[in-house]
């Protein structure tokens, strides 16, 4: 496959990955025809409370068992390689150093990240550098994040591709049907023993029991 014209980046410890995630990369490359959307596992976010549970190297490993059967999503090590403390300015930063405008990444996120997205680093010049795609996740609406930061009213605009010409990067609400899943829950399932097939990917429940990541024994799919 050719280098993609427009690139989705869908960043996030994804500790687990899950199908929210699946969701939400799929819902943005159908809305704005995206050529590829890169899944990019976190290395140390500054967003989180605590430090990832699974390895790098395991996290790296479900996101790619995630998306083994959709030809239009990768996983890219780009922060995981580059360490220390992950913030979203530096990986775009150096996606432009690589030759990407900022007009042909689009930044996929949930609408309950997006409310508090005045607290990133170099905020809010960091929208200059990609678009942002705020997909709507259940329990927070496209609003309701929005209204977090009246002042980037302006910047909103509808996921038409009319609207995306030139150089000017915009905040794209993409209504989505996205299923209800958090990898805490999931984490919380395993330890207590209980199955996860409705949350993730057949392989990624295999590679969890596999190797015993977040204490998942033997009944992870509900056996004896």
């Amino acid at each position: 496959m050719s280098r993609p014209r427009r690139l989705g980046l869908l960043g996030g410890t994804f500790d687990p990955v899950h199908f929210g995630h699946l969701d939400a990369a799929n819902a943005a490359l159908r809305a704005l025809t995206l050529d590829q959307v890169w899944l990019i596992p976190s290395h140390v976010p500054m967003h989180r409370p605590r430090d990832p549970v699974a390895s790098p190297y395991h996290r790296f490993a479900l996101a790619s068992l995630a998306v083994a059967d959709h030809p239009q999503l990768r996983v890219s090590d780009v922060e995981l390689m580059r360490g220390g403390r992950t913030y979203t300015v530096d990986t775009l930063e150096a996606l432009h150093t690589q030759g990407w405008t900022s007009a042909q990444l689009f930044f996929i996120l949930g609408t309950d990240a997006f409310a508090e997205i005045a607290t990133w680093r170099a905020y809010p010049d960091v929208l200059d550098a990609a678009h942002f795609v705020v997909i709507t996740r259940p329990g927070t609406s496209a609003a309701a994040a929005v209204s977090r930061t009246p002042e980037l009213a302006s910047r909103v605009r509808t996921p038409d591709a009319t609207q995306m010409a030139g150089n000017t990067t915009g905040i794209l609400i993409v209504e989505a049907d996205t299923r209800d899943v958090s990898s805490t829950t999931i984490r919380e399932r395993l330890r207590a023993g209980r199955p996860v097939d409705d949350l993730v990917p057949t392989p990624v429940a295999r590679h969890i029991l596999t190797h015993q990541l977040y204490e998942a024994v033997d009944h992870l799919h509900g056996e004896s």
